[in-house]
């Protein structure tokens, strides 16, 4: 988890889980699973020896867990700038360290520096990209599009205000909230949520899937790169 501001959370890394219970209950948990069992379906390579997960910001991996307890031949990139989560995501995959890399290290840097050369199957964010500003997101999904191959997918879940004229407030006022809290605990800057939709759109990827809670306040979705998308270039030659 990162932004260019630099935020550490390794302070909140073992009130994480609990932290997320005394909110939302089982909810945000709830909502990061919803897809797994859809997953090999919509993405054949992913049965398939060897296919690769790029996690970003996984927190302390309670998904990431799931995820490579299920898909027992998948190998797992998981990319967090806080070590104290990285540490608690090692023992919770521990089962499963022989197919599991780490890095810590900002997702956007650790493209930007082009510490890895390989294409995923599948990239997924949890409640991640909420905390990049729109250029980071805009310069991230552009380097997912170079690193992914075509027809991969994008597991992604986050906060939105609901369209609802009753609810939005309410939904926005909670999401100012949020990022008080983590702006005081973590030190992160960011102050609103970036148009996550724009972003993967704009760098190659279209949305097969969608599923909210909370009349829209958390959802969760399923981009997938498109088949003929080429290999997004930039400054970097990425």
């Amino acid at each position: 988890m990162t932004s260019a501001s630099s935020p550490s959370f390794n302070r909140i890394a073992r009130i994480y889980r609990w932290a997320e219970y005394l909110t939302l209950g089982p909810l945000l948990q709830r909502t990061r699973t919803h897809f797994l069992a859809d997953l090999p379906a919509l993405q054949p390579a992913l049965k398939i020896e060897p296919g690769t997960a790029l996690v970003l910001g996984d927190g302390d991996g309670r998904f990431l867990a799931r995820l490579l307890a299920q898909q027992t031949r998948l190998q797992a990139v998981a990319i967090d700038s806080s070590d104290a989560m990285l540490g608690l995501l090692r023992h919770r995959c521990r089962l499963y360290s022989d197919r599991l890399q780490t890095h810590q290290v900002s997702a956007v840097e650790f493209f930007d520096q082009g510490q890895w050369k390989g294409c995923a199957d599948l990239i997924v964010t949890h409640f991640f990209l909420d905390c990049l500003t729109q250029p980071e997101l805009d310069r991230l999904a552009n380097r997912m599009a170079a690193h992914t191959r075509p027809g991969a997918l994008w597991l992604l879940s986050d906060f939105a205000i609901p369209s609802h004229p009753w609810l939005a407030p309410l939904a926005a006022l909670y999401i100012r909230l949020l990022y008080l809290a983590f702006r005081v605990l973590t030190g992160l800057r960011v102050t609103h949520l970036p148009d996550r939709a724009s972003a993967l759109s704009a760098a190659g990827f279209h949305r097969i899937a969608r599923h909210s809670l909370l009349c829209g306040l958390l959802y969760t979705e399923i981009w997938q790169r498109d088949e003929s998308a080429y290999a997004v270039k930039d400054g970097n030659g990425l």
